[in-house]
């Protein structure tokens, strides 16, 4: 609830199951009994207000963290200091990890870190929260306590700072891409106006945040459901541009691909978005791409495919050229490749041709290659690189021929060929 009576009270959430379940019980319960309060806090409550799946649920409470560590020894439950200075603590119960958090008033924030006084002061913990949609409280009877109003900013899909937008951004940079994220996500119309102001103005404090969380927060944004509307403000503002360079042009490409994964009915692929809003394709060099986000070695392989120089993926081109795109490459990247080759020809996302090549790895399996080097070695050549060389020009015939099958008489003719070619 909340202290001003003009503002839309919130409804209870007694009958959720997530709330009613024995872990976040079991919680609220303990702290209840060693004289303190816990409430569960932010994006679960936030959630369940929307009607939207309840993932993680986070606590706060009055309980200073020695005394959380204290009562949960009493109980006998696994309790890990996972950041005992900030006031959190990790709660086990039934397998299941919960973070209890004491309220806390930041005094001075270092980006990410902060030095804290910790409260009982339920709207001082609040005020220094992100947006006014995670502040957010549910007790264990299911009320919805709401001192800064966010339950009408999440009635009116609204994300907006709690008190100055240019404070809480430089509390934490990040915040500017969660801003955009969380307005992605949750909100309707255009970003607030204070936010995004703050958040242009403030743009070059990107800079200072490590690969990894930009990644992280950068991942996620590319994931939901308003990205298509959202990412183009970025990209105008110069927002991006800092991250990951110039992607005005990017952002249409991004555009059209998802249109083509609606289309298709796939679900969102970010770090296929990812390529697409940078631009990768043949020719690109995404290495540089995966060193500013710090991507994982699979993720750099995935762009590293997508500049593969290649015209077999364009459904004008004869299909034995996909299949053999298809063979080399493996299904991923061949997917991947169509997808960005389809956005990027300008085609309808619900066009047949480009379809039908996208789906080539449904009708056609690449098959395996007929002749081993043991087979090499049961016709008397010797270990070695001669195994390698012969093994290799054979299936390069085998696929310009495509692939034909282990009865086919040409195999035993084309081996043969070869083996002498070699042996000369």
């Amino acid at each position: 609830m909340t202290g001003d009576t003009s503002l839309p009270r919130p409804p209870s959430l007694a009958d959720a199951p997530w709330l009613a379940s024995s872990g976040p019980q079991r919680v609220m319960r303990l702290i209840a009994e060693g004289g303190h309060e816990a409430r569960v806090v932010g994006g679960a409550v936030r959630n369940a207000l929307l009607g939207a799946p309840v993932k993680d649920t986070d606590f706060a409470t009055t309980a200073t963290p020695d005394e959380v560590m204290r009562l949960a020894a009493a109980a006998k439950l696994d309790a890990v200091p996972t950041g005992l200075a900030h006031g959190t603590v990790t709660l086990i119960v039934d397998h299941v990890p919960f973070e209890v958090t004491t309220l806390r008033r930041d005094v001075e924030t270092f980006g990410r870190h902060a030095r804290v006084h910790f409260t009982t002061d339920w709207r001082e913990d609040a005020a220094r929260r992100d947006f006014t949609i995670n502040a957010l409280y549910c007790d264990a009877a299911g009320t919805v306590h709401d001192p800064l109003g966010g339950y009408g900013d999440l009635l009116a899909r609204r994300v907006r700072f709690i008190g100055s937008a240019e404070e809480r951004i430089r509390e934490d940079y990040l915040r500017i891409l969660r801003f955009f994220r969380f307005t992605a996500d949750y909100a309707k119309g255009p970003p607030d106006a204070d936010g995004l102001a703050a958040s242009v103005a403030l743009a070059p404090g990107l800079e200072q945040l490590s690969a990894e969380r930009i990644r992280g927060e950068l991942m996620r944004l590319l994931k939901a459901p308003r990205a298509v509307e959202i990412v183009p403000i970025l990209a105008e503002t110069g927002v991006l541009s800092r991250l990951i360079g110039d992607v005005r042009e990017g952002a249409a490409l991004l555009a059209r691909l998802a249109a083509i994964e609606t289309a298709l009915g796939q679900p969102t692929d970010p770090v296929l978005r990812l390529a697409a809003l940078a631009g990768i394709g043949p020719g690109a060099r995404p290495t540089v791409l995966g060193e500013r986000l710090r991507l994982s070695n699979a993720e750099i392989e995935r762009l590293h495919q997508l500049a593969l120089p290649s015209s077999a993926l364009d459904p004008a081109t004869d299909e034995r050229k996909a299949r053999a795109f298809l063979y080399r490459f493996g299904v991923q990247a061949f997917r991947d490749g169509v997808l960005i080759a389809w956005a990027r020809s300008g085609a309808a996302p619900d066009c047949s041709r480009w379809r039908g090549r996208y789906l080539l790895p449904n009708r056609w399996k690449a098959p395996t290659l007929p002749v081993r080097g043991a087979d090499l070695v049961a016709r008397g050549l010797a270990e070695g690189p001669q195994i390698g060389r012969v093994l290799s020009a054979f299936e390069d015939w085998w696929i310009a021929e495509d692939f034909p099958r282990d009865d086919d008489h040409r195999l035993a003719r084309a081996l043969s060929d070869i083996v002498k070619a070699n042996q000369a």
